[in-house]
């Protein structure tokens, strides 16, 4: 809307908004901190990489690479299911991403066994 306003880094859109210290796009709906886009990592700050050596972001989506035991049930996570929106946090022994994932809920993932997709 303003011409100040930088353009959605996921899908470009031109609708930004500024919300508290974020930034939104009502297209897509990615938040983003505006700061920590130039490329560059704070000092302090994780990197956070996949099974096979990639980056991961808030908001990627990836794909499981192996099976995975679902505690309660019957069927486990199949090797190949994609999951998107993923969000970056410090969990608890290793489990450094929280997602949703279609068919079982919110839960905790470790980025040894995703590949960014």
């Amino acid at each position: 809307m303003s011409d100040n306003l930088p353009a959605c880094p996921r899908c470009s859109g031109e609708y930004t908004y500024a919300m508290d210290a974020l930034m939104v796009c009502p297209e897509c709906g990615h938040e983003w901190d505006p700061a920590a886009t130039g490329g560059s990592t704070a000092a302090g700050d994780r990197v956070i990489k996949d099974a096979v050596g990639n980056v991961l972001n808030d908001g990627d989506t990836v794909t499981v690479v192996k099976a995975l035991k679902v505690k309660g049930s019957v069927s486990g996570i199949k090797a190949g299911t994609k999951v998107r929106n993923i969000r970056l946090v410090d969990g608890v022994d290793g489990h450094d991403i929280d997602c949703r994932i279609e068919g079982f809920g919110a839960m905790q993932l470790k980025s040894t066994v995703v590949k960014k997709a």
